[in-house]
């Protein structure tokens, strides 16, 4: 596109979306696109729809033109979903934020899709209800970025991943079209479910606009404790004790092998050890269930169990909010933990949890092989629905360094069947691994599902498929 046809173009989506809908230069270079600060300066320009007609409007303008846009959410990515050139135009919907409706009897809410994370969980605690997606970067990610990424977070072991929390949605098409399907059912099996083809694919088939979320009765208990195991096996067997014993009402599962938990607290002196140190794995617990006093009894009791049977070597239960708060604070340490390992590399990743323990050996193994002494790797995560997070430095930030470590990450996972993917998605970064958790057939079917919706290739270009 030339000059001329660009700036015809500006001046139509300005006209079209209105003072502070459109922005460019200096507005954009100082705005993030990832987690890990890469900057949007290349962008043509940055439009902000307060509509969905207007975002509808927007894209058909640029389906016209055959003009690339890049979808932003709130910003907490991990794998260059969001970047853009100097050619392609930022789309964000941060002025569609509002929550809509909220229906106390059937459960749910209906919100705009720039609405952060925290305003949904909020609103809905006030109604006496729950959403149950929860994730360190609540405050900044947003509903549709937790949509089109398919989010993850502490709580996928009870109540599953942003897919399971989405009944109904709109989303606008690359030629402008609008397609409504804002369900408000559990059960409805009229034809194909649609809603399906924009969560988890990064905002390349559709701009997810609108959505009917689920909500659950608020718990009214909570239990939290911090225990000591000595081995893997040990954690896995307390994980299947766990969800037998306590009635379903197991709510987060969080493992650190004990790389994590000594470099956290050797980083910061605003964390206690809170069960004895020099285990092999630490595991952070919390159930919520409907009667404080009789959910309190069983799970101490539990607890008391797994020490009595040597499944746990150590454990504190939390007296008091307060206290909660501490245990959580030592697992969600990440900032102390990225200056500990800078420059660091992150890795978000899921595999069956029998084959945990060796993967992360052969991770290990290989780091050292390549990188000898300073490979640094740290092994945590969300271990209850098979989801391990990996912190890793050697000692370099250059390209070539961060491919060989992405490399020997990935290509472990391809035996045991894992995904190079947990919660985060592919992007850019993740793209070139596809390969090793997504067979040809199943690519072929990802890039005929794109050619079929986004026929020009103006849709996140570059991201997931190419």
């Amino acid at each position: 596109m030339g000059k001329t046809e660009a700036s015809e173009l500006m001046a139509a989506i300005s006209s079209m979306v209105g003072k502070g809908g459109l922005q460019t230069g200096a507005d954009i270079r100082a705005r993030q696109v990832s987690w890990v600060g890469h900057a949007g300066a290349d962008a043509l320009a940055l439009v902000r729809p307060s509509s969905t007609q207007q975002l509808s409007e927007v894209m058909r303008l640029c389906f016209e033109a055959q003009q690339p846009v890049v979808p932003l959410g709130g910003n907490t990515g991990l794998v260059d979903g969001a970047l853009a050139t100097g050619t392609e135009i930022f789309l964000s919907l941060e002025r569609m934020n509002a929550i809509e409706a909220i229906d106390t009897a059937g459960c749910t809410m209906t919100v705009q899709a720039g609405v952060p994370l925290q305003i949904v969980q909020e609103r809905a605690a006030a109604a006496g209800l729950l959403f149950a997606l929860d994730l360190g970067g609540r405050g900044s990610a947003t509903i549709g970025g937790n949509i089109s990424t398919n989010a993850g977070g502490n709580q996928v072991i009870r109540f599953g991943m942003m897919r399971e929390q989405v009944l109904g949605l709109e989303a606008v098409l690359a030629d402008g079209t609008i397609l409504s399907s804002m369900n408000r059912m559990l059960k409805n099996n009229a034809g194909y479910d649609l809603k399906q083809l924009f969560i988890g694919t990064e905002g390349t088939l559709g701009i997810v606009t609108r959505a009917v979320l689920r909500l659950r009765p608020a718990p009214r208990s909570q239990c939290t404790a911090f225990v000591a195991a000595d081995s893997f096996a040990a954690i896995a067997t307390l994980l299947r004790d766990l969800e037998s014993k306590l009635g379903g009402t197991l709510n987060a599962f969080e493992v650190m092998w004990a790389d994590f938990y000594e470099t956290i607290l050797a980083a910061s002196n605003r964390h206690t050890s809170p069960v004895e140190m020099g285990h092999d794995f630490y595991a952070l617990i919390e159930a919520r269930g409907g009667d404080q006093a009789e959910d309190a009894s069983r799970f101490e009791q539990v607890l008391g169990e797994a020490l009595e049977q040597d499944i746990i070597v150590d454990a504190a239960i939390a007296g008091s909010h307060a206290q909660r708060e501490a245990l959580w604070a030592i697992r969600d340490d990440i900032d102390n933990l990225m200056k500990a390992l800078a420059p660091m590399i992150v890795f978000d990743v899921s595999l069956p949890i029998s084959d945990m323990p060796a993967y992360v050996d052969r991770v290990r193994h290989g780091l050292t092989r390549r990188f000898a002494d300073a490979a640094k790797c740290v092994a945590f995560g969300h271990v209850g629905d098979g989801n391990v997070h990996f912190c890793i430095s050697v000692g370099s930030d250059r390209h070539d360094a961060q491919r060989e470590v992405m490399d020997i990450v990935y290509r472990e996972l391809e035996p045991v069947g894992g995904s190079i993917s947990a919660e985060h998605g592919i992007g850019l970064e993740k793209r070139p691994f596809l390969h090793y958790s997504r067979n040809v057939a199943e690519i072929a079917l990802m890039k005929t599902l794109k050619n079929a919706l986004d026929p020009r290739g103006l849709l996140n270009p570059g991201k997931v498929i190419g």
